[in-house]
């Protein structure tokens, strides 16, 4: 795929803000040429293969980005923090990410 240069991009999200679909899907209408529809549909499928492959149970990588990690943590006890009162939380199965070193170094450089 072609480089979409995100980073270069002046948005909200390089100050501090979040990036969000609609943004994605603008710099894809910018960056390839398709038009704003093609553009939001783009990055809806992308959102929607991640998404599915995750909910099967498979973790998801991209290269030069990070990995999206699925961990079942078992049952454990809490304690409620007003009342102290011992709580059972159930077990669960939650996602986690991990970045890649090129996005780390990224990150560190500012």
């Amino acid at each position: 795929m072609a480089d979409l240069g995100i980073a270069r991009i002046n948005t909200n999200a390089g100050l501090g803000g979040t990036l969000t679909r609609a943004d994605l899907a603008d710099i894809v209408h910018r960056k390839l040429g398709l038009s704003r529809a093609e553009s939001a549909g783009v990055v809806e499928r992308v959102l929607h293969h991640l998404c599915h492959s995750l909910s099967n149970g498979g973790n998801v990588k991209i290269s030069g980005f990070g990995t999206f990690i699925l961990r079942d943590k078992g049952e454990r006890v809490g304690r409620n923090p007003k009342t102290g009162i011992e709580v059972p939380i159930a077990p669960r199965r939650v996602m986690t990410f991990r970045a890649s070193q090129i996005m780390r170094d990224r990150i560190a450089k500012g």
